[in-house]
């Protein structure tokens, strides 16, 4: 059974609690000053991880996190910016306010809520990408003595390394992670078998074995499951409180369903 850590369920109980809504008696979200002067949304992301935010074929931001963040956008009278960042600098960017959000499936974590905002918009999985034809994993410890390839600063990176302590205790060997700063060269090392998995998102395990099933496959259940929000800096509460009201408008109003379901992740929704 997936688990929910600790600090993801206390996450959900106060930020679910927010997305109604704002009514009139609450008062209007004030947004900060920049953004109002360029009636333009920020946002902060690590465009490389489909189905969630990606390149399209004339290299235009597409994916989840991209529409939903043009969809909050709209509903402000914002357009939005798209800043491409790797995964391990975006809350550096963020607190630094080289842009007012991050869209990036950004886990809500202990630690990082010690450091900036998240509002709850959807629940996240992890698992492995294959290379088609290898043998499925029942868990991360399964990678005892091979190598496996996963990107800078992510949960899979963190659940790997859980999983040497365990093997470590175990007298067994650990897995060899080799780190990469995104996606693409990561997902190559599984292409030309120089590791035997890639630890990464679930629901980007589904894309990738769906878009080319000669080459990849998902390397069985997901292990692990836990929230993921927006990111948000603690010293633009009238931003955070504008999206988790617009956010909650969209999931009574059905658009926030159609994004989820556009994508094939609806599983991922979080209730209504």
């Amino acid at each position: 059974m997936l688990k929910l850590p600790q600090s993801t369920a206390l996450a959900l109980g106060l930020g679910l609690a927010s997305l109604a809504p704002q009514g009139a008696m609450a008062g209007t979200p004030m947004l900060p000053a920049n953004v109002v002067a360029s009636k333009t949304l920020t946002v902060c992301s690590a465009v490389s991880l489909p189905p969630m935010e990606f390149f399209s074929k004339d290299q235009k931001p597409q994916g989840v996190d991209i529409d939903l963040a043009n969809a909050l956008a709209s509903r402000l009278n914002l357009k939005t910016k798209i800043i491409n960042i790797p995964f391990a600098g975006l809350i550096p960017a963020l607190l630094a306010h080289n842009c007012d959000v991050i869209m990036s499936q950004l886990f809500i974590k202990a630690p990082r809520l010690k450091v900036i905002d998240e509002i709850p918009y959807m629940y996240s999985q992890e698992g492995f990408i294959l290379k088609a034809g290898k043998p499925k994993l029942k868990s991360p410890e399964d990678l005892s003595g091979m190598k496996a390839a996963s990107v800078t600063g992510t949960t899979a990176t963190d659940l790997m390394k859980a999983a040497n302590v365990k093997l470590a205790a175990a007298g067994k060997p650990p897995i060899n992670i080799v780190l990469f700063p995104d996606n693409t060269p990561a997902l190559q090392q599984v292409q030309f078998g120089q590791v035997q998995a890639y630890g990464v998102a679930y629901e980007t395990a589904l894309y990738y074995a769906a878009l080319q099933p000669s080459q990849f496959e998902v390397g069985g259940d997901p292990y692990f499951k836990i929230l993921t929000g927006i990111g948000v800096s603690k010293d633009t509460p009238g931003l955070r409180d504008a999206l988790k009201a617009q956010l909650g408008a969209m999931m009574k109003d059905g658009s926030y369903a159609k994004i989820f379901t556009k994508w094939h992740i609806a599983a991922d929704m979080l209730p209504s």
